[in-house]
Parts: C-alpha cells; sequence; structure tokens
C-alpha cells in the first residue's frame, strides 16, 4: 500500500500540505492506475506493477485523520505497517529534499501521527518531501495550506517525481534501505 496524505477538494489540490497527494498522483500516472473507489474513508486505486498488486490511498479523512482510512484498509486488506508506505510534506526539509525512512516518530506531523497511532506503531516506512518552514511571523497552519511559491516549486516539483520513483523501487523491491540509498537527498 502507497498512502498519499492531504486534504481533499479543490481548495487544497496545490497546496504545500498536499505534497504527498501529489507525488501519489504521479506514481498512480506512470503507473495506470485511476483511483476509482471509495472504501473505508479513502479514494483508492487497485492495480499491478510487474506482477505486484499495489493499493494507492489518498485518505478523504482530511490530514489530521489519515490514520482511520489507512488503518481501516490495512485491516481489510490484510497488509501489515511494514509494507505501506506513506508519502508526506515535511516542514523541517527544505524544498527540493527527500527523506524516506523505515520508521520513527511523527516528527510534530500530524497526519503521520494519526496513521501511526492508528496502526500502533511506528515501524511504518515513509518518503518525508521537504516543504520548508514558514518565513518569521507566519503562521504554521495557513503556510501549510498555501500554494508553493514559484521558486519553490522549481525544487520540489523534481522531488516529487523523485519520490514517486522512490515508492515504485519501494513496490518493485520491498528493501526500504535501498530505497534510501538511491533516492534520500
Amino acid at each position: 500500500m502507497v498512502v498519499g496524505l492531504g486534504n481533499p477538494g479543490p481548495l487544497y489540490e496545490t497546496t504545500r500540505h498536499n505534497a504527498g497527494f501529489m507525488a501519489l498522483d504521479l506514481l498512480a500516472d506512470e503507473l495506470g492506475i485511476n483511483f476509482t473507489r471509495e472504501k473505508q474513508g479513502a479514494l483508492i486505486g487497485t492495480g499491478q506493477i510487474e506482477g505486484r498488486r499495489v493499493l494507492l490511498v489518498k485518505p478523504l479523512t482530511f490530514m489530521n485523520l489519515s490514520g482511520q482510512a489507512v488503518a481501516g484498509l490495512a485491516r481489510w486488506y490484510g497488509i501489515y505497517p511494514q509494507d505501506i508506505l506513506v508519502l508526506l510534506d515535511d516542514l523541517d526539509l527544505p524544498p527540493g529534499r527527500l527523506r524516506i525512512r523505515p520508521r520513527g516518530s511523527s516528527g510534530g506531523h500530524k497526519g503521520l501521527a494519526s496513521v501511526l497511532e492508528a496502526l500502533g506503531t511506528e515501524g511504518v516506512p515513509r518518503a518525508r518531501i521537504g516543504i520548508g518552514r514558514p518565513p518569521p511571523g507566519k503562521d504554521v497552519v495557513e503556510y501549510v495550506l498555501e500554494p508553493f511559491t514559484n521558486q519553490e516549486w522549481e525544487a520540489v516539483r523534481p522531488i516529487l517525481i523523485r519520490a514517486a520513483e522512490a515508492a515504485r523501487f519501494w513496490i518493485l523491491s520491498g528493501d526500504i534501505e535501498e530505497v534510501m540509498n538511491r533516492y534520500n537527498c
């Protein structure tokens, strides 16, 4: 299962907080998978890549409740936490950076915290897409819910593509350590 974190609807489509959705959309396009069904509070797409079944997931529960949808789908399909890759935005990484890890805390990201809590483990692989910190005096919530600037987009677009490539490699290899070695930047 590959999960993109974000907020549903056109209002949030191009916001910094939807970097996970954006990367997942690129992966879905590459794999020819369409998001055609709603299940367990998520928009899902299923397909195969080189004989491996893949489930792509966009929670519709809004960011801070993402775990409800992810855990429900994991139970429904019998998927273990270590077989879920979460794509998400990260304030602590500058635009143009990608950090993949096999496990760890949420780092303050409420969407990831929801997923980890609902699954009952920190052992969930994740790919953090750098969006950078807001300028001094700017509210964090306001910042993440704004679209990328043109300058940020120049740095973020290639990283979204890289995150989608990393997810594809992870699906095929199942080796998060090798994904980290190849795609962290």
